[in-house]
């Protein structure tokens, strides 16, 4: 949460916007939190948003990334506060990146 507020500029406010997660483990090492963990900490999120921007903060998306793959997006996607899917490598593979929207 620290590093929430540490990057919202106040100027965010007001404007559309949307944020990004993806846990530092799960870059390059095709590991995944379970749904349980992604919606908890989409939830945290989701608490420092509306806290530093209001209701600017309730209505910006925020997209989970980490191995998001055509097994596994539907339930991520489907995770409380998951507002879309940042795409890393499955996007490079067209089957994949299509099998990923076929979850959505």
């Amino acid at each position: 949460t620290g590093q929430v507020r540490g990057s919202l500029p106040a100027a965010l406010a007001g404007r559309p916007f949307a944020v990004a997660y993806e846990p530092v483990w799960a870059i390059g090492s095709g590991l995944t939190p379970t749904t349980d963990q992604i919606a908890e900490i989409h939830a945290a999120i989701r608490a420092e948003l509306v806290a530093v921007l209001g209701d600017a903060g309730a209505r910006a998306p925020i997209l989970y990334g980490g191995s998001v793959k055509p097994a596994n997006a539907a339930e991520i996607l489907a995770a409380a506060e998951v507002g879309g899917a940042l795409v890393g490598g499955a996007s490079l593979k067209a089957s994949d990146f299509l099998g990923i929207l076929a979850g959505a």
